[in-house]
């Protein structure tokens, strides 16, 4: 993937949301409630980014992505 998501403005949202969430697993806070909707945002900007995250497998890669920076980055 071309496009570095740990510097949009929402996976910085959703870092920060998970850091004060408490939730020690990644995959569970996507899952739902505050995790869910920055996720949605941040694969909405990945679309405007040229994304194209429409192919489940890619959306699944993606996520995997975005679970394995949260937990790097993130906690």
């Amino acid at each position: 993937m071309s496009w570095d998501f740990t510097e949009d403005a929402a996976f910085l949202a959703l870092c920060d949301a998970y850091k004060e969430s408490g939730e020690p697993s990644a995959m569970e806070f996507l899952a739902h409630g505050e995790g869910a909707f920055h996720f949605q945002e941040l694969t909405q900007n990945a679309a405007g980014e040229g994304i194209d995250l429409s192919d489940s497998s890619e959306l699944e890669d993606f996520q995997q992505e975005v679970i394995d920076s949260l937990e790097e980055l993130c906690s």
